[in-house]
């Protein structure tokens, strides 16, 4: 354990940061898998419906720092890749 108080208070900063992007991520993966299972059932509206949900909450955790934008960039085109291909 730390004994200097700012590297307790970055301890604390820390887990408090790593919580908030551990919950953006799992939003990120759950609106990523509803729709992925969209385009395996094949289903074009509910993929699409699902690929803008997902694209405004990939777009939100680049804007906060959670992932790169290259990341958010690439995110977004495989998954409207994948909606154009069952459209």
């Amino acid at each position: 354990m730390a004994n200097i108080k700012s590297a307790k208070k970055r301890i604390l900063v820390n887990e408090t940061k790593a919580a908030r992007n551990k919950a953006i991520k799992s939003k990120v993966k759950t609106a990523v898998k509803k729709v992925e299972v969209a385009v395996a059932e094949k289903d074009v509206e509910t993929a699409k419906t699902a690929l803008k949900a997902a694209i405004v909450e990939i777009s939100k955790a680049g804007t906060k720092g959670v992932y790169h934008k290259n990341t958010v960039s690439r995110k977004i085109a495989r998954l409207s890749k994948a909606v154009d291909s069952i459209a």
